[in-house]
């Protein structure tokens, strides 16, 4: 009997495990992707011996791939050297004023009581509290998928609800533990990793604090395109193909089913099709009006998660002061959300992160430089013009000058700048947004566009738009989801 015939577009992290993950239960997987290289917006380069992570660049919840690569018999070991970095992140606040988050919890205590009395005991008991929220989204919530109201609000959803501060935010939930405003940026800001604002994010997402302070961050030698290569050869191995440079131009449909994909070459036939690009492209874009099941109104009503502007400096000068992964916390610290969530608008003195590898890796630039990656969280949808962005990025460049205390400008040998206008016509990311939708309450679970066509019986969809959602172990699980979905529908 010939195998069904499951054709999935878009070779980013989200189809790349997919693909592995339906080639092993026996389908006959494809691949379509514009871009020449698999990874989506995971991709690297390199320009004159300076290496760059293209988007992600913290690696965390580690199980999660460790959990993905079991599946095939295998570990990340077989394919990357996964070191845990120590320290984890460093916190600017201002110019000589920084504070380092290291691997060691009781070193993390009493770094919080320095600056708030009694703070130790209660950052010990807030990531207690993290860890419960943390083990049980993973025991109960991650790896499932919601159909109705009844999966969502379950028994144990329902009896400990408030044990998961499902309906606080985040900032009211630290701000009843710590009133140090230090303390409170550090626990809020990592929600920006999964497209949040403290001040809309439910208090659920303090299991942040449990992954990255508690479980750690770690990196695996050669970058974050270490792991895509890994998830390819998988995938590959397991029989899927790969069509790079071919763009899917459309699902053909018939009868309710979807019967293949034209793309700018041809045409392919399939049993299924998986849309493992953004949801919105898929929907508005690919599949025909009568057939789509979000409307325009739908998606103007979303949050969207930020988009982002990027610089990757290549510098011909080693530069002291940082570590791998740096924040900066501005002291307009509100005002930078409400520019990316409530009122969109370059921010006037934003925060922002500074990545540099090169402080770990050797490879990632040559023996006298740094290979430095700036991201600044921006609200999607902005105008974004070579005036703006040009006189944003110098701006960008001299706040960290003064942050450091060094001069930056005058050893850039590679200068690279990428912002919401390339993440939509590199990926076809809705309105330049780099992450999705934001994790409100009425966007998460449930809430999340679904993995299943309400009106197509064959199609799926998975991404950081789908349940469980935004990072990278998110829509590693969202494939575990999708997967399961199609070799249930198709058994």
């Amino acid at each position: 009997m010939a195998r069904k015939k499951i054709v999935i577009i878009g070779a980013g992290l989200s189809g790349l495990s997919s693909a592995a993950l339906l080639a092993k239960q026996g389908f006959a997987v494809t691949v379509l992707d514009k871009l020449q290289t698999p990874g989506g917006v995971a991709r690297s380069f390199s320009d004159q011996g300076f290496t760059f992570d293209g988007g992600p660049s913290w690696y965390l919840m580690p199980e999660v791939f460790e959990r993905f690569f079991a599946d095939f018999g295998r570990s990340p070991a077989d394919f990357y050297d996964l070191v845990p970095l120590d320290p984890s992140y460093q916190v600017f606040f201002g110019a000589n004023d920084s504070l380092i988050i290291t691997r060691d919890r009781d070193n993390t205590c009493q770094l919080f009581e320095g600056l708030e009395k009694g703070a130790g005991k209660k950052i010990d008991e807030y990531l207690q509290d993290a860890r419960y929220k943390y083990e049980t989204a993973m025991e109960e919530f991650l790896y499932r998928e919601y159909r109705s109201l009844f999966d969502f609000f379950n028994k144990r959803t329902m009896v400990e609800g408030a044990k998961l501060s499902l309906f606080q935010s985040l900032d009211k939930h630290i701000r009843r533990s710590f009133t140090h405003k230090k303390i409170q940026k550090i626990l809020g800001y990592n929600v920006v990793f999964i497209g949040c604002s403290p001040f809309k994010s439910p208090a659920l997402y303090s299991l942040m604090s449990h992954v990255d302070i508690t479980i750690g961050v770690f990196y695996p030698k050669g970058g974050i395109v270490r792991l895509v290569e890994a998830i390819y050869k998988v995938a590959k191995d397991h029989g899927a193909e790969f069509l790079f440079g071919e763009e899917a131009k459309a699902v053909t449909i018939a009868g309710g089913r979807a019967t293949g994909v034209k793309t700018d070459n041809g045409m392919i036939d399939a049993d299924g099709v998986l849309a493992a690009v953004d949801y919105h492209h898929a929907e508005q874009d690919l599949i025909p009006p009568p057939y789509r099941r979000y409307s325009p109104s739908y998606w103007r009503k979303r949050v969207l998660a930020p988009s982002a502007l990027l610089i990757y400096l290549g510098l011909n000068k080693k530069i002291s002061g940082l570590e791998h992964h740096n924040l900066f916390l501005s002291d307009h610290w509100e005002r930078h959300f409400t520019a990316i969530f409530d009122k969109p608008a370059w921010p006037e003195n934003p925060s922002y992160y500074i990545g540099c590898s090169s402080k770990t890796d050797p490879t990632g630039a040559p023996s006298n430089g740094e290979n430095l990656f700036v991201l600044v969280p921006l609200a999607p949808g902005l105008d974004d013009n070579e005036h703006i962005r040009e006189g944003f990025v110098e701006k960008i460049i001299n706040h960290l000058e003064g942050l450091l205390g060094v001069k930056i400008t005058d050893a850039v040998v590679v200068k690279h700048i990428v912002a919401q206008r390339d993440f939509n016509q590199s990926y076809n990311l809705y309105k330049g947004t780099a992450m999705g939708l934001a994790h409100t309450l009425l966007q998460s679970a449930l809430f999340r566009p679904s993995h299943r066509s309400k009106k197509v019986s064959n199609l799926y969809f998975s991404s950081h738009y789908t349940h469980p959602g935004i990072g990278m172990p998110m829509v590693i699980i969202s494939s575990h989801i999708v997967a399961d979905i199609i070799g249930s529908d198709f058994s």
